[in-house]
């Protein structure tokens, strides 16, 4: 008798692999009948906890480029750092792109200069969505009313910066808001921008913080039911205040074990139909000084995957619980 596939055997609803996760990929293939590529972007805005709003040097852990650090330079206009970024991404022979604001706070401007800015990712050749990266204290009410005009356009995402639920990491990090002001802007986004997805990026490992306490964050964004969530582990950037901090011997990065370990976990506590944006990252390899594991995403990846079909998980099989 033929023995049964790991793709056979998976329980979870939304895959056609063997993978127990809704995977970003799958998502666009049964969004868009084929293969996407993001093609991230810089549009030369800046960020609150920058300029002084509400804090200046941002982040501890973040770049000069403010995330962007794989976008071309913002000295190029939109469409050239599109056409830039494609020619590097021929490895994905596909026509289908979604532009990705992910530099700095893409919300964070006059209305009038986030329009043209939006207006001109949409007008780029082969885009099918937009993808917006900012921060849930930065959507003014002129700003929802431009976002509700996009979303009548095309499939729009506006991904939020979380990283913890916890406010006592938030202000070791440099955050600059609580949850409670991660929520009020949440749930100012659904109403207002009803046809936008809504996704969250959380960070595994911050400082002082538990695989409990990584749990609980999980937990708490469960309950707003996102649309989708990134995850991926704190990395050490050269420049950085986290670089100084782990240099100076007072911040240890997660281990590859903890993490996988925690991500499965966190894979289970998630809703079923929230689509997994990504479960590893890492900086620039230039700037990066740690964790070096995170170089090896499909090492890392397989990890997770064994993991869940060893402990017969997957993805909302506790969610609730």
């Amino acid at each position: 008798m033929k023995k049964e596939t790991q793709k056979e055997k998976n329980p979870f609803p939304f895959s056609d692999t063997n993978k127990r996760y809704y995977t970003y990929d799958y998502y666009l293939r049964q969004t868009f009948g084929g293969k996407c590529v993001k093609i991230p972007l810089d549009g030369g805005l800046t960020c609150p906890n920058r300029d002084g709003r509400c804090g200046k040097g941002g982040c501890i852990y973040c770049s000069g480029r403010g995330s962007g650090d794989f976008a071309a330079p913002p000295v190029l206009s939109v469409a050239e750092q599109y056409e830039a970024m494609r020619a590097r991404l021929q490895k994905w022979p596909t026509e289908r792109c979604i532009p990705y604001l992910q530099a700095h706070t893409n919300t964070y401007g006059e209305p009038d200069r986030l329009r043209q800015l939006y207006e001109a990712a949409l007008a780029l050749p082969g885009a099918v969505g937009l993808n917006i990266a900012t921060r849930a204290d930065c959507l003014p009410g002129a700003v929802l009313s431009l976002l509700a005009e996009i979303a009548e356009k095309t499939m729009l995402t506006v991904e939020l910066g979380l990283q913890t639920a916890h406010d006592e990491t938030a202000a070791r990090i440099h955050r600059g808001h609580t949850f409670a002001d991660f929520k009020a802007g949440y749930a100012r986004l659904r109403q207002a921008v009803p046809r936008a997805r809504i996704g969250v990026h959380l960070i595994f490992g911050l400082p002082g913080e538990t695989k409990a306490d990584m749990l609980d964050t999980v937990r708490a964004v469960s309950a707003l039911s996102p649309d989708e969530v990134k995850l991926h582990s704190l990395y050490v950037l050269r420049g950085t205040p986290l670089a100084d901090a782990w240099l100076a011997g007072d911040y240890v990065p997660i281990t590859k074990e903890a993490y996988v370990e925690t991500v499965t976990s966190a894979l289970t506590l998630l809703p079923p139909a929230t689509v997994i944006g990504r479960l590893t990252g890492d900086g620039e390899a230039r700037e990066l000084l740690a964790p070096l594991w995170t170089r090896q995403k499909i090492a890392v990846l397989n990890e997770i995957d064994k993991r869940l079909y060893q402990q017969n998980d997957w993805q909302g099989k506790n969610y609730g619980l």
